[in-house]
Parts: C-alpha cells; structure tokens; sequence
C-alpha cells in the first residue's frame, strides 16, 4: 500500500503558488515545493508526476487568482474602469503571476494576454455599447485601444519601469478614454479605419 501523505494536491498546488510568487515560474523545482510543504520530493511527484504537470496546475491557480481581480472590477459602478485597474492592480500585487499568465508564450491560441483581452472584451463589449452609445464595432475598438494602454503599464509595473502612482494612472486611463471616445464620435470612419488622417490631424493643428 502506497504511504499516505499529510496534504492534499490543493494544498501541494498553494504551496506551488507561493513559491513561484517569490521565485517567478521558471525557477520553480520540486525541491522548492517540498521544501515549503517541509516533505521531501516523492509526495510532490506522486501528486504531479512531472514538474511539467505541476507548473500547469501553477498556472491554472494563477488564471483563477487573476479572475478573482477581474470579478472585483466588474463589479464596480463603472465596470470597464473598474476592471482596468483591477488588471493593473493585479500586476501591482501580483507580479510573478502576472509575468505567468501575460508575459510568457501562451500554451494556446486562446491563452496569453491576447487570449485575455478578447475574453475581458466579450464581458464588457454591452456594457460598452449601453454607456457609451456605441455599437459593437466601436465598442470593441474602444476597449482594444484602452486594454493596450492598461497592459502597457501593468507590464511597465511588473519590470520595474512604472514611476506612475494610482491616482496619476487614473486620470491617464481617464484621458486616453476620453480621447478615443471622441475620435469615434466625431471623426467619420474612424472606427472603419477609413478616415483622412492628413485631414484631420490639420484640423487639430488648426484649432
């Protein structure tokens, strides 16, 4: 009869998390697992097999920790803003498992943070057309564009790079939404992509 462990694959796979939120995923061993369950490595590759097997289950932890974040925001008075700083909150608070989900190649065409962005898209795209006024076409245009900005800082956050504090990324989510916001109220194709940019650049020049 196979000896009986004192923890169970869920807890095996928080201990995992909790050493890849110090040590980032690539560094992450069975012995580093063990080590913070305080049981050598044969209990680890019972439950795992492969350390392969274990860095999915990591990351399905993450995906799950992540989507806690993202349910907070959706749940704001304002659910796009709402969820946008929860993204960057998440690489603020959560930075080796934001590297994880959104900075490392994605397993799947539906995975990474391309796989990311067109699901949180397909949430929010009704809301987007129901505040804004927009149909489908320039709501989805209206989220790609601030998603890129938002991804843009969360990965500055993550690398060391971001100098912004909360309150500044704040009002410059709100500008940039601002900004697109009009361009697709006001500038004739622009969510077409068929719009005279030499043309209205002038305008803006001559305002």
């Amino acid at each position: 009869m196979p000896p009986k462990y004192k923890f169970t694959r869920e807890e095996m796979i928080d201990a995992a998390v909790r050493v890849t939120r110090i040590k980032g995923i690539d560094a992450v061993t069975a012995r580093d697992i063990a080590d913070e369950l305080g049981v050598s490595t044969q209990p680890i590759f019972t439950c795992f097999h492969t350390m392969e097997e274990a860095k999915r289950e990591i990351r399905c932890a993450a995906e799950r920790i992540y989507r806690g974040y993202a349910e907070r925001g959706l749940g704001m008075p304002i659910p796009f803003y709402g969820f946008g700083m929860q993204y960057i909150r998440f690489a603020r608070e959560e930075p080796e498992l934001y590297k994880l989900l959104f900075l490392t190649p994605a397993e799947s065409e539906n995975g990474g943070a391309m796989g990311a962005m067109h699901r949180s898209q397909e949430l929010l795209r009704t809301c987007l057309q129901q505040v804004y006024h927009l149909d489908a076409a320039a709501a989805d245009l209206y989220f790609r564009d601030v998603w890129l900005m938002t991804h843009g800082i969360a990965t500055l956050i993550v690398t060391g790079g971001c100098t912004y504090t909360e309150e500044e990324i704040s009002s410059m989510m709100t500008g940039i939404s601002i900004s697109i916001c009009k361009a697709i109220k006001e500038v004739p194709g622009f969510v077409e992509g068929s719009f005279d940019r030499d043309t209205e650049f002038r305008k803006l020049v001559a305002e």
